[in-house]
């Protein structure tokens, strides 16, 4: 039996690295950007705010604190600026049952973000990021179903942080000049 287990294991792995299968490396982030701060659309408490963050902070940036709650560092020091300039979300029907009522929806979750560096310059100008989910909610059995608008609203939220972390990504890697060794 065990001699059996590691020629599988082998093989299993030969197969691995040649279908091109990697790991996806650390964000790349401009050696110059110094402090980062990650500002919402509203001032209230934001999720996605919180995941950018704490990708940015996994990709090595040092975050600053946000604005008016350090004063003096934020008066003294220029700091690079993610900006979440909007975040919307959205309901659209996209089948209706015999009676006209909406059997399955589509869940879009909308975000404008730039990212400018502490000079003013733009490191991603502004751009959209749009995602959707659809899910399910027949009228008479609604059962469950905010249960998984919210599973869905969580797991876009998380999609939303890394596809914008991605195209930060994107922008420094495609810049020889930025790029971080």
């Amino acid at each position: 039996m065990i001699r059996f287990r590691l020629p599988v294991l082998v093989l299993a792995l030969v197969f691995l690295a040649g279908c091109g299968f990697h790991l996806r490396n650390r964000i790349a982030l401009p050696s110059d950007l110094g402090p980062v701060r990650v500002v919402g659309a509203s001032t209230s408490y934001s999720a996605l705010v919180t995941s950018l963050s704490r990708g940015l902070q996994a990709a090595g940036a040092t975050l600053a604190a946000p604005p008016g709650e350090d004063a003096a560092t934020a008066a003294d020091a220029q700091v690079a600026t993610l900006r979440i300039m909007s975040e919307r979300w959205g309901d659209l029907p996209i089948a209706v049952d015999q009676f006209g009522r909406a059997q399955e929806f589509s869940l879009r979750y909308a975000v404008v973000f730039a990212f400018t560096k502490a000079d003013g310059t733009d490191l991603v100008p502004q751009q959209v990021v749009e995602l959707s989910r659809d899910y399910v909610s027949p009228p008479q059995d609604a059962t469950g179903t905010t249960t998984e608008r919210e599973v869905l609203a969580e797991e876009l939220r998380r999609e939303m942080a890394a596809s914008i972390l991605r195209r930060v990504d994107g922008v420094v890697r495609s810049s020889p000049v930025n790029a971080a060794p």
